[in-house]
Parts: structure tokens; sequence; C-alpha cells
């Protein structure tokens, strides 16, 4: 017996992080959310290279696929290899067979130069046609300078902006500094602190809230839509839906899997195309939220984009061959760890 959904959509993935399973340890056991930044991942996105990138790109798409999702909406940084970073991006998951939405996270961690430069990556990438969003890391780490001057490459492009907002404690004044920039058409991650409303889309990313320890993000009471993300932890979908339902129901005890099961078909907004493909499960009511909500282990076999190409069959990827990826992939990971 099987079922069949349409593609899932990741709304929020750092596909720069598929290598960091494995990683050295930090020099200084983090004990709070600016801490894990500092001491983890702003020592990786240091670290990589266009090679490490297209890697990482390559294994996160494939492994996307083979968990159902078929669009990803990506969130960018690597300080030391800005300049065609996103090409690297959009070409590694297109090899796959994984539609992407790009965007390069913009900071000043690393002057206004640095800030310069993706604001330029976000430029180059969009005006050359490709998919995406102007990314922005976070308004704790930019200038009024930088998010003003993204908001409006942003408007000037007829694009939204892609931003983590009130992640943690340190990005506390999120609301007060965006309240004036944030647009309908901009992507809102987290949101956990988040003192007032803003327009958007909020994407929740509940198993990364658990993972650092900054709270649950509440995102049922929020007047926004909802969609679902990973933060760059896979993008095992069905496992996220299931984190946030329960997560949901820990807060609200009325609280049903359809909520859930909406923030998660809300992706296609985002990869509208995603919804014309087709996966084929392991299980017969993969296409329901409350029976996916307590059945883990349900496996893909098949997946079948809207255009009739076969991408996934009897569980194996067509395009790419799923060893030579896992192999270059340790390859690039084992570059990584040592540059750090």
């Amino acid at each position: 017996m099987s079922a069949v959904t349409p593609g899932l959509v990741c709304a929020h993935h750092h596909l720069y992080s598929a290598l960091a399973r494995g990683m050295p340890a930090p020099p200084v056991v983090p004990r709070r959310f600016g801490e894990i930044l500092e001491q983890i991942w702003w020592r990786l996105d240091a670290a990589l290279d266009l090679d490490i990138i297209r890697a990482s790109a390559r294994l996160g798409a494939m492994e996307a696929l083979l968990c159902g999702t078929t669009g990803i909406v990506d969130h960018h940084e690597s300080p030391n290899a800005i300049e065609g970073s996103l090409d690297v991006i959009a070409e590694a998951c297109a090899e796959v067979g994984v539609r992407v939405v790009c965007a390069y996270g913009v900071t000043d961690r690393h002057g206004p130069d640095g800030a310069r430069r993706g604001l330029a990556e976000n430029e180059r990438f969009l005006r050359a046609g490709g998919r995406g969003v102007v990314g922005v890391h976070a308004a704790f780490t930019c200038r009024d300078e930088t998010l003003e001057a993204a908001a409006g490459l942003a408007r000037d492009l007829g694009v939204g902006v892609h931003i983590h907002v009130a992640e943690g404690p340190e990005d506390a004044a999120a609301g007060a500094r965006l309240e004036r920039l944030a647009a309908d058409d901009w992507l809102l991650v987290h949101c956990v602190g988040l003192d007032r409303d803003l327009p958007g889309t909020i994407a929740h990313n509940p198993r990364s809230n658990m993972n650092n320890a900054v709270g649950y993000a509440r995102p049922a009471r929020r007047p926004n839509d909802v969609v679902l993300g990973t933060d760059g932890i896979g993008a095992d979908m069905l496992e996220e839906f299931r984190l946030a339902y329960v997560a949901h129901r820990a807060d609200d005890v009325t609280a049903t899997p359809e909520t859930a099961w909406t923030w998660l078909m809300n992706g296609h907004r985002f990869v509208p195309e995603a919804a014309d493909d087709r996966v084929t499960w392991t299980y017969d009511h993969a296409d329901s939220p409350w029976h996916v909500a307590f059945t883990p282990g349900m496996r893909v076999t098949d997946v079948v984009r809207g255009d009739g190409e076969v991408l996934v069959r009897d569980g194996v990827p067509t395009r790419v061959d799923p060893a030579e990826v896992r192999a270059h992939a340790a390859e690039q990971a084992a570059r990584l760890f040592a540059r750090l």
C-alpha cells in the first residue's frame, strides 16, 4: 500500500550546513545563543569555499529529494567566498532536480565591504535571471544603512527579503528596527522573541529552535501566514511537521495536526511548481495529517516532477549517483574540517 502527495517545500534552509555533521567541537562550549553562532556557525561559514559549497548543496539537495522535498528556500552565507556562490548553489540543486530559491545573507559582521559584496551578490544573481530574493542575516548583525539598502534593493527588483528575526535575545530589537522596512513579501525566520507584528510570512523552525534552546515561537498566535523550515538541519519535512505539531500541542492542548499541516503545505507559495510534483510513499496514509503525525518511518519510493520526469525511482535518485555525491561530500567535509 502507498500514498501520493505533492512535493514538499523546505521554506528555510542553509544548504551550506550539510557538511557540518561531525565537525570538530568548538573551542569553547557555547552556553547561550550568541555563543552558538560565534563558536559554531560563524566559524563554519568563514571556512567555506566554492568547492565546499557545491558539495554541500548537492548532498543537501539529494537528501531533500529522498525525503520528498522538491523545493528549497535557501539562505546562504560564505564571507570568504561570496561572489558566484548563489550560482554554485542553484547549479548544484538543478543537477539533482530540486528547485531552489536563493538568497545571500547580507551582514556587517565582516565590515561594510562585506555587506556591500553580499548585496552585490544578491543583485548580480537576481539581475542575471536567478531565482531568488534578497537575503539579510539578521538585524542585530547589520547597520541601519545595510538594512535599508537591502530593503531598497528588494523593492527595486520586485522581490522579497529573507531574514532571521528575533531568533534569540541578541536580536530583541529586530521588531523596532524592521517595522518601517518589512513588507508582505518578506520571509521572517524564527520570530521567537518578536515583540510586535510585522508584515510578511513567518518561517517556523521547531527543531532548530529546540536545538538552540531559544524558546517556542508560538506561530499560531501570530496573524501571519506560516511556513515550515529546518534552518539547515536536513530537509525531512514530514519530520519537521511532526515536531511542529507536538511543539504546538505542548503549548496548547487543543491543537491538532491540521494546523502544522497547513504550515507545511503553505510552502508551495514559495515554490508553487512543487505542488505539481508527485511523491509516492511507503505508507498508505501519507496524505493524512493525523496519520503522519503519529506514524514515523514512512519513506519515499518515487518522485515524479510535474513535467513527467522521474527524479527518484525505487528510492534511488535518477539524475545523480548517490555514492559519488556522498564520496565527494566526504572529501570536501575533510577539507572543511581542516580549515576549521
